[in-house]
Protein backbone atom coordinates (compact mmCIF):
# COMPACT_ATOMS: atom_id res chain seq x y z
CA UNK A 1 0.00 0.00 0.00
CA UNK A 2 2.73 2.64 0.70
CA UNK A 3 3.58 2.61 -3.08
CA UNK A 4 0.42 3.14 -3.85
CA UNK A 5 0.56 6.18 -1.22
CA UNK A 6 3.40 7.48 -3.02
CA UNK A 7 2.51 7.28 -6.13
CA UNK A 8 -0.56 9.33 -5.46
CA UNK A 9 1.69 12.09 -3.61
CA UNK A 10 4.29 12.00 -6.59
CA UNK A 11 1.38 11.95 -9.41
CA UNK A 12 -0.83 15.05 -7.92
CA UNK A 13 2.76 17.01 -7.19
CA UNK A 14 3.84 16.84 -10.48
CA UNK A 15 0.58 17.34 -11.84
CA UNK A 16 -0.50 19.98 -9.49
CA UNK A 17 2.58 21.85 -10.20
CA UNK A 18 2.07 21.35 -14.05
CA UNK A 19 -0.67 23.41 -13.58
CA UNK A 20 0.61 25.95 -12.10
CA UNK A 21 3.33 26.74 -14.31
CA UNK A 22 0.68 26.36 -17.04
CA UNK A 23 0.50 29.50 -19.96
CA UNK A 24 -2.98 30.10 -22.02
CA UNK A 25 -3.65 28.79 -25.27
CA UNK A 26 -6.88 28.72 -27.45
CA UNK A 27 -8.85 26.08 -27.83
CA UNK A 28 -10.76 25.21 -30.93
CA UNK A 29 -14.13 26.70 -30.85
CA UNK A 30 -16.16 23.77 -29.37
CA UNK A 31 -14.61 24.47 -25.71
CA UNK A 32 -14.23 27.70 -23.93
CA UNK A 33 -10.74 28.60 -23.23
CA UNK A 34 -8.17 27.27 -20.62
CA UNK A 35 -4.32 26.63 -19.62
CA UNK A 36 -2.41 24.47 -21.20
CA UNK A 37 -0.43 22.48 -18.11
CA UNK A 38 3.17 22.41 -18.64
CA UNK A 39 3.69 19.00 -20.79
CA UNK A 40 7.17 17.71 -19.32
CA UNK A 41 6.06 17.63 -15.44
CA UNK A 42 2.36 16.69 -17.25
CA UNK A 43 4.77 13.35 -18.53
CA UNK A 44 6.07 13.12 -15.57
CA UNK A 45 2.88 12.28 -13.59
CA UNK A 46 2.21 10.09 -16.31
CA UNK A 47 5.85 8.49 -16.31
CA UNK A 48 5.17 7.72 -12.25
CA UNK A 49 1.62 5.93 -12.76
CA UNK A 50 3.20 4.12 -15.87
CA UNK A 51 5.91 2.74 -13.91
CA UNK A 52 3.48 1.86 -10.52
CA UNK A 53 1.19 0.24 -12.07
CA UNK A 54 3.63 -1.33 -15.26
CA UNK A 55 6.03 -2.78 -12.97
CA UNK A 56 3.06 -4.64 -10.44
CA UNK A 57 3.52 -7.94 -9.34
CA UNK A 58 -0.41 -9.29 -8.60
CA UNK A 59 -3.03 -7.25 -8.37
CA UNK A 60 -6.52 -8.40 -9.45
CA UNK A 61 -6.37 -10.31 -12.78
CA UNK A 62 -2.85 -9.22 -13.45
CA UNK A 63 -0.99 -12.99 -13.00
CA UNK A 64 -3.34 -14.40 -15.41
CA UNK A 65 -2.12 -12.64 -18.29
CA UNK A 66 1.59 -13.09 -17.48
CA UNK A 67 0.80 -16.62 -17.53
CA UNK A 68 -1.24 -16.49 -20.58
CA UNK A 69 1.49 -14.84 -22.46
CA UNK A 70 4.13 -16.87 -20.71
CA UNK A 71 2.41 -20.38 -22.03
CA UNK A 72 0.87 -19.36 -25.43
CA UNK A 73 3.28 -19.27 -28.74
CA UNK A 74 0.94 -16.30 -30.73
CA UNK A 75 1.40 -16.63 -34.61
CA UNK A 76 -0.40 -14.24 -36.53
CA UNK A 77 -2.84 -16.23 -37.80
CA UNK A 78 -3.77 -17.39 -34.40
CA UNK A 79 -4.08 -13.96 -33.47
CA UNK A 80 -6.08 -12.64 -36.55
CA UNK A 81 -8.80 -15.36 -35.42
CA UNK A 82 -9.08 -15.13 -31.46
CA UNK A 83 -12.22 -13.63 -30.90
CA UNK A 84 -10.57 -10.27 -29.79
CA UNK A 85 -8.10 -10.31 -31.95
CA UNK A 86 -6.75 -6.87 -31.20
CA UNK A 87 -5.26 -7.97 -27.63
CA UNK A 88 -4.07 -11.14 -29.68
CA UNK A 89 -1.92 -9.23 -32.23
CA UNK A 90 -0.51 -7.17 -29.57
CA UNK A 91 0.38 -10.22 -27.94
CA UNK A 92 2.42 -11.63 -31.21
CA UNK A 93 4.10 -8.15 -31.70
CA UNK A 94 5.30 -7.81 -27.94
CA UNK A 95 6.29 -12.05 -27.98
CA UNK A 96 8.95 -11.14 -31.12
CA UNK A 97 10.90 -8.46 -28.02
CA UNK A 98 10.57 -10.57 -25.13
CA UNK A 99 9.19 -13.93 -23.76
CA UNK A 100 8.55 -12.17 -20.41
CA UNK A 101 4.87 -11.74 -19.30
CA UNK A 102 6.00 -8.51 -17.59
CA UNK A 103 6.34 -6.60 -21.18
CA UNK A 104 2.53 -7.43 -21.53
CA UNK A 105 1.80 -5.48 -18.53
CA UNK A 106 3.79 -2.78 -19.36
CA UNK A 107 2.29 -2.32 -22.75
CA UNK A 108 -1.11 -2.39 -21.51
CA UNK A 109 -0.13 -0.04 -18.79
CA UNK A 110 2.08 2.42 -21.07
CA UNK A 111 -1.26 2.71 -23.72
CA UNK A 112 -4.20 3.03 -21.26
CA UNK A 113 -2.75 5.66 -19.15
CA UNK A 114 -1.02 7.73 -21.78
CA UNK A 115 -4.46 7.54 -23.57
CA UNK A 116 -5.96 8.66 -20.78
CA UNK A 117 -3.93 11.42 -19.60
CA UNK A 118 -3.92 13.10 -23.02
CA UNK A 119 -7.10 13.12 -22.82
CA UNK A 120 -7.63 14.49 -19.81
CA UNK A 121 -4.38 17.04 -20.59
CA UNK A 122 -6.37 18.51 -22.97
CA UNK A 123 -10.35 18.96 -21.82
CA UNK A 124 -9.87 19.08 -18.16
CA UNK A 125 -10.05 22.49 -16.28
CA UNK A 126 -8.08 21.24 -13.54
CA UNK A 127 -5.75 18.78 -15.20
CA UNK A 128 -4.23 17.80 -11.16
CA UNK A 129 -7.54 17.08 -10.14
CA UNK A 130 -8.98 15.21 -12.63
CA UNK A 131 -5.47 12.45 -11.77
CA UNK A 132 -6.32 12.78 -8.23
CA UNK A 133 -10.15 11.54 -8.65
CA UNK A 134 -8.90 9.11 -11.17
CA UNK A 135 -6.28 7.25 -8.57
CA UNK A 136 -8.71 8.28 -5.17
CA UNK A 137 -11.69 6.71 -6.74
CA UNK A 138 -10.72 3.46 -7.76
CA UNK A 139 -9.59 3.71 -11.65
CA UNK A 140 -6.27 3.47 -11.51
CA UNK A 141 -6.56 -0.03 -9.38
CA UNK A 142 -9.45 -1.28 -11.42
CA UNK A 143 -7.28 -0.41 -14.84
CA UNK A 144 -5.05 -3.01 -13.28
CA UNK A 145 -7.84 -5.40 -12.18
CA UNK A 146 -9.78 -5.30 -15.12
CA UNK A 147 -6.57 -4.64 -17.50
CA UNK A 148 -7.60 -5.87 -21.34
CA UNK A 149 -11.35 -4.07 -20.49
CA UNK A 150 -9.99 -0.52 -19.19
CA UNK A 151 -7.45 -0.86 -22.26
CA UNK A 152 -10.60 -1.13 -24.74
CA UNK A 153 -11.75 1.84 -22.86
CA UNK A 154 -9.10 3.86 -23.00
CA UNK A 155 -9.21 3.68 -26.55
CA UNK A 156 -12.75 4.86 -26.51
CA UNK A 157 -11.65 7.58 -24.23
CA UNK A 158 -9.24 8.67 -26.74
CA UNK A 159 -11.72 9.33 -29.21
CA UNK A 160 -13.58 11.46 -26.88
CA UNK A 161 -12.88 14.48 -29.43
CA UNK A 162 -14.84 12.57 -32.32
CA UNK A 163 -17.73 12.00 -30.00
CA UNK A 164 -17.75 16.12 -29.11
CA UNK A 165 -17.87 17.03 -32.11
CA UNK A 166 -20.35 14.92 -34.06
CA UNK A 167 -17.83 12.89 -36.41
CA UNK A 168 -19.29 9.70 -36.22
CA UNK A 169 -17.61 7.73 -38.47
CA UNK A 170 -14.44 8.37 -36.65
CA UNK A 171 -16.08 7.52 -33.37
CA UNK A 172 -17.25 4.73 -34.83
CA UNK A 173 -14.17 3.11 -36.51
CA UNK A 174 -12.76 3.80 -32.79
CA UNK A 175 -15.24 1.80 -30.66
CA UNK A 176 -14.79 -0.86 -33.30
CA UNK A 177 -11.11 -1.27 -32.66
CA UNK A 178 -11.54 -0.80 -28.97
CA UNK A 179 -14.02 -3.88 -29.43
CA UNK A 180 -10.95 -5.94 -31.18
CA UNK A 181 -9.50 -5.53 -26.96
CA UNK A 182 -13.22 -6.17 -25.45
CA UNK A 183 -16.18 -6.64 -26.65
CA UNK A 184 -18.02 -5.10 -24.22
CA UNK A 185 -16.89 -1.63 -26.17
CA UNK A 186 -19.31 -2.44 -28.79
CA UNK A 187 -21.84 -1.03 -25.91
CA UNK A 188 -20.50 2.72 -26.60
CA UNK A 189 -22.10 2.62 -30.34
CA UNK A 190 -25.65 3.18 -29.32
CA UNK A 191 -24.05 5.76 -26.63
CA UNK A 192 -23.73 8.51 -29.27
CA UNK A 193 -27.24 9.03 -30.15
CA UNK A 194 -28.19 9.10 -26.41
CA UNK A 195 -25.29 11.11 -25.03
CA UNK A 196 -25.04 14.23 -27.61
CA UNK A 197 -28.58 15.41 -26.29
CA UNK A 198 -29.06 18.30 -23.96
CA UNK A 199 -29.11 17.10 -20.38
CA UNK A 200 -31.56 17.36 -17.60
CA UNK A 201 -34.43 16.67 -19.99
CA UNK A 202 -37.40 15.07 -20.10
CA UNK A 203 -35.31 11.90 -21.75
CA UNK A 204 -32.68 12.69 -18.81
CA UNK A 205 -34.95 11.74 -16.41
CA UNK A 206 -36.29 8.67 -18.02
CA UNK A 207 -33.45 7.53 -18.46
CA UNK A 208 -32.74 7.59 -14.74
CA UNK A 209 -36.02 6.66 -13.58
CA UNK A 210 -35.28 2.97 -16.16
CA UNK A 211 -32.11 2.84 -14.35
CA UNK A 212 -33.70 3.08 -10.66
CA UNK A 213 -36.50 0.68 -11.89
CA UNK A 214 -34.10 -2.01 -13.12
CA UNK A 215 -31.91 -1.78 -10.27
CA UNK A 216 -34.89 -2.25 -7.51
CA UNK A 217 -36.83 -5.05 -9.86
CA UNK A 218 -33.02 -6.56 -10.96
CA UNK A 219 -34.80 -10.01 -10.22
CA UNK A 220 -37.16 -9.22 -12.69
CA UNK A 221 -35.17 -7.75 -15.50
CA UNK A 222 -31.86 -9.45 -15.08
CA UNK A 223 -32.77 -12.65 -17.25
CA UNK A 224 -33.31 -10.13 -20.36
CA UNK A 225 -29.93 -8.99 -20.09
CA UNK A 226 -28.23 -12.46 -19.33
CA UNK A 227 -30.54 -14.03 -22.56
CA UNK A 228 -29.49 -11.65 -24.82
CA UNK A 229 -25.70 -12.50 -24.63
CA UNK A 230 -26.16 -16.02 -23.37
CA UNK A 231 -24.30 -16.71 -26.58
CA UNK A 232 -21.00 -14.99 -26.23
CA UNK A 233 -18.03 -15.36 -24.21
CA UNK A 234 -19.67 -13.38 -21.67
CA UNK A 235 -22.95 -15.27 -20.47
CA UNK A 236 -21.34 -16.92 -17.97
CA UNK A 237 -21.75 -13.90 -16.30
CA UNK A 238 -25.13 -14.84 -15.21
CA UNK A 239 -23.75 -17.61 -13.14
CA UNK A 240 -21.63 -15.05 -11.12
CA UNK A 241 -23.23 -14.84 -7.32
CA UNK A 242 -20.50 -12.60 -5.63
CA UNK A 243 -22.89 -9.95 -4.55
CA UNK A 244 -23.12 -6.87 -5.65
CA UNK A 245 -21.21 -3.19 -5.32
CA UNK A 246 -20.43 -1.35 -2.50
CA UNK A 247 -22.94 1.69 -1.86
CA UNK A 248 -20.38 3.92 -1.01
CA UNK A 249 -18.85 3.10 -4.60
CA UNK A 250 -22.18 4.25 -5.64
CA UNK A 251 -21.96 7.30 -3.66
CA UNK A 252 -18.65 8.25 -5.03
CA UNK A 253 -19.62 7.89 -9.12
CA UNK A 254 -22.94 9.90 -8.19
CA UNK A 255 -20.78 13.22 -6.71
CA UNK A 256 -20.01 14.84 -9.67
CA UNK A 257 -23.23 14.08 -11.57
CA UNK A 258 -24.87 16.09 -8.34
CA UNK A 259 -22.15 18.82 -8.38
CA UNK A 260 -22.95 19.47 -12.07
CA UNK A 261 -26.83 19.05 -11.65
CA UNK A 262 -27.24 22.23 -8.90
CA UNK A 263 -24.66 24.35 -11.18
CA UNK A 264 -26.16 22.88 -14.51
CA UNK A 265 -27.04 26.68 -15.81
CA UNK A 266 -23.18 27.48 -15.04
CA UNK A 267 -21.41 24.90 -16.61
CA UNK A 268 -23.34 24.93 -19.29
CA UNK A 269 -21.79 28.80 -19.76
CA UNK A 270 -18.10 28.15 -18.89
CA UNK A 271 -18.34 24.57 -20.64
CA UNK A 272 -20.57 24.25 -23.45
CA UNK A 273 -19.86 21.02 -24.56
CA UNK A 274 -20.88 19.80 -20.98
CA UNK A 275 -23.82 18.31 -21.36
CA UNK A 276 -22.18 15.39 -23.08
CA UNK A 277 -19.59 14.81 -20.74
CA UNK A 278 -22.91 15.00 -17.67
CA UNK A 279 -24.97 12.53 -19.88
CA UNK A 280 -21.74 10.56 -20.09
CA UNK A 281 -21.01 10.78 -16.09
CA UNK A 282 -24.86 9.60 -15.53
CA UNK A 283 -24.79 6.58 -17.38
CA UNK A 284 -22.01 5.29 -15.38
CA UNK A 285 -23.68 6.46 -12.30
CA UNK A 286 -27.05 4.41 -13.22
CA UNK A 287 -24.58 1.37 -14.15
CA UNK A 288 -23.25 1.79 -10.54
CA UNK A 289 -26.43 1.44 -8.94
CA UNK A 290 -27.30 -1.20 -11.19
CA UNK A 291 -24.53 -3.10 -10.00
CA UNK A 292 -25.79 -2.93 -6.17
CA UNK A 293 -27.78 -6.09 -7.47
CA UNK A 294 -24.73 -7.59 -9.26
CA UNK A 295 -21.40 -6.33 -9.74
CA UNK A 296 -20.60 -7.09 -12.98
CA UNK A 297 -22.56 -4.56 -14.66
CA UNK A 298 -20.07 -2.03 -12.78
CA UNK A 299 -17.21 -3.49 -15.20
CA UNK A 300 -19.74 -1.52 -17.56
CA UNK A 301 -19.29 1.46 -15.97
CA UNK A 302 -15.77 1.58 -16.36
CA UNK A 303 -16.68 3.12 -19.83
CA UNK A 304 -18.23 5.98 -18.62
CA UNK A 305 -16.76 6.86 -15.61
CA UNK A 306 -13.64 8.05 -17.39
CA UNK A 307 -15.66 11.16 -18.51
CA UNK A 308 -16.47 11.79 -14.82
CA UNK A 309 -13.18 12.75 -14.37
CA UNK A 310 -13.17 15.48 -17.07
CA UNK A 311 -16.61 17.00 -15.25
CA UNK A 312 -15.29 16.83 -12.07
CA UNK A 313 -12.73 19.60 -13.21
CA UNK A 314 -14.78 21.61 -14.25
CA UNK A 315 -17.87 21.50 -11.49
CA UNK A 316 -15.32 23.11 -9.27
CA UNK A 317 -15.68 26.74 -11.44
CA UNK A 318 -19.51 26.39 -11.29
CA UNK A 319 -19.23 27.92 -7.77
CA UNK A 320 -18.39 31.54 -6.73
CA UNK A 321 -14.96 31.98 -6.99
CA UNK A 322 -14.65 32.84 -3.11
CA UNK A 323 -16.25 29.31 -2.65
CA UNK A 324 -13.84 27.58 -5.22
CA UNK A 325 -10.83 26.81 -3.03
CA UNK A 326 -13.00 25.52 -0.51
CA UNK A 327 -15.00 23.16 -2.42
CA UNK A 328 -11.63 22.21 -4.12
CA UNK A 329 -10.42 21.07 -0.64
CA UNK A 330 -13.60 19.39 -0.20
CA UNK A 331 -13.02 17.27 -2.95
CA UNK A 332 -10.07 16.49 -1.84
CA UNK A 333 -10.28 15.31 1.34
CA UNK A 334 -13.53 13.38 0.60
CA UNK A 335 -11.79 11.36 -2.14
CA UNK A 336 -8.65 10.73 0.38
CA UNK A 337 -11.08 9.50 2.77
CA UNK A 338 -12.46 7.09 -0.03
CA UNK A 339 -8.57 5.97 -1.00
CA UNK A 340 -7.81 4.81 2.47
CA UNK A 341 -11.16 3.26 3.19
CA UNK A 342 -11.63 1.48 -0.17
CA UNK A 343 -7.63 0.62 -0.65
CA UNK A 344 -6.16 0.01 2.93
CA UNK A 345 -10.27 -1.01 5.19
CA UNK A 346 -11.86 -2.77 2.50
CA UNK A 347 -9.34 -4.02 -0.71
CA UNK A 348 -6.25 -4.41 1.48
CA UNK A 349 -4.34 -4.04 -1.33
CA UNK A 350 -0.58 -5.26 -1.14
CA UNK A 351 1.62 -3.67 -3.87
CA UNK A 352 4.39 -6.04 -4.97
CA UNK A 353 7.07 -5.61 -7.56
CA UNK A 354 10.07 -7.21 -8.87
CA UNK A 355 11.79 -4.04 -10.38
CA UNK A 356 11.09 -1.83 -7.72
CA UNK A 357 13.27 -1.74 -4.14
CA UNK A 358 11.05 -2.73 -1.31
CA UNK A 359 8.71 -3.86 -2.76
CA UNK A 360 10.27 -7.15 -3.70
CA UNK A 361 7.84 -9.47 -1.61
CA UNK A 362 6.09 -13.26 -2.23
CA UNK A 363 3.30 -13.14 -4.77
CA UNK A 364 -0.60 -12.29 -3.40
CA UNK A 365 -2.88 -10.03 -3.94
Amino acid sequence: MEMLWLNLGAVFSFAFTARYFSVPVIQDLSFPPKAKPNAYLALLALSVMVAVAGLRRGIGDTYVYRDIFDETVWSLNLALEAEEPGFAVLQWLLQHISSDGQILIFTASLITLTLITAVLYKYSRLFELSLYVFITSGMFLVSMNGMRQYLAASIVFAGASFLFKGKLIPYVLTVLLASTFHQSALIMLPVYFIVRREAWTKSTMALVFAGTVFAFGYDQFSHIIFGAISETKYGSYSEFDEGGANIIRVMVTAAPVMLAYFGRHKLKEIFPESHIVVNLSLMGFIFMMVSTQQWIFARMAIYFDLFSLILISWVVKVFAEKDQRFIYYVIVVLYLFYFFYEYSVTLNINYQSEYLPFFREEEGT
